[in-house]
């Protein structure tokens, strides 16, 4: 291989991801951000990334950055685009793929957080992002929004049991608008997709809410028999 193409022009090739995260206390959108630790740009707010090593494919290098921030593996990620303007880098001419993937905050590794200095922010209050990663979040954002009309990705941003509430919530603040109660239930609730737990969540009101689960195998059936997950609450 080495003997091919050896008069054109070399580049270098990152992925850069976007990391969303869910906060069912506060029910706020949230992202995985980073302080650069080298130049250009160093001390910068970053989205977590790195080059591609020769021996790996982009999806592979972007586990890689997704492991070594969270320590966590087999989580719903999908790339997004690929950003590769000329001077979009300061450091050089690097062509980024950028990913984004849904974690449930709980789920990181607290000392792999720390030792890799992340940090949760709000979706709705970022500070100044390096480079152009400001408009890699706005088009993975605008992706999970349309993501989540028509695949149950939300569910991986919530714990393994919710109330129809939290759930809701989770809509609302994804789609960063409130969302008529009545209807978003009787949607999420046709499509037969949650089993209803005996247990109550009884923080909020002395009634308290029947706990849901999501049932990924009902799902899979579901689309086996021609099934569309259909969500659009706009």
């Amino acid at each position: 291989m080495a003997k091919y193409y050896r008069s054109e022009e070399k580049h270098l090739i990152a992925v850069d991801c976007v990391i969303f995260g869910y906060d069912i206390l506060d029910k706020n959108l949230k992202l995985l951000l980073i302080k650069r630790k080298f130049d250009p740009l160093k001390g910068g707010w970053s989205l977590p990334g790195g080059f591609v090593n020769h021996e790996e494919s982009v999806t592979e290098a972007a586990c890689r950055v997704l492991k070594q921030l969270t320590g966590l593996d087999q989580v719903y990620m999908e790339q997004s685009y690929a950003w590769g303007e000329p001077q979009r880098d300061v450091g050089g001419r690097v062509i980024t793929i950028s990913y984004f993937a849904l974690i449930k905050i709980q789920d990181i590794d607290p000392i792999m957080q720390e030792a890799s200095s992340a940090h949760w922010r709000y979706i709705t209050r970022l500070p100044d992002l390096v480079l152009d990663h400001s408009n890699l979040v706005g088009r993975a954002l605008k992706e999970l929004k349309e993501r989540i009309k028509v695949k149950p990705v939300g569910f991986e941003l919530l714990p393994e049991k919710f109330t129809l509430v939290q759930l809701q919530d989770l809509y609302e603040a994804i789609y960063m608008k409130t969302v008529d109660k009545r209807n978003f239930r009787k949607k999420m609730l046709s499509m037969n997709l949650l089993e209803k737990l005996d247990e109550k969540e009884k923080n909020t009101s002395k009634k308290g809410a029947y706990y849901y689960k999501f049932m990924p195998p009902r799902y899979e059936d579901f689309k086996r028999q021609g099934f569309y997950f259909n969500l659009d609450v706009n």
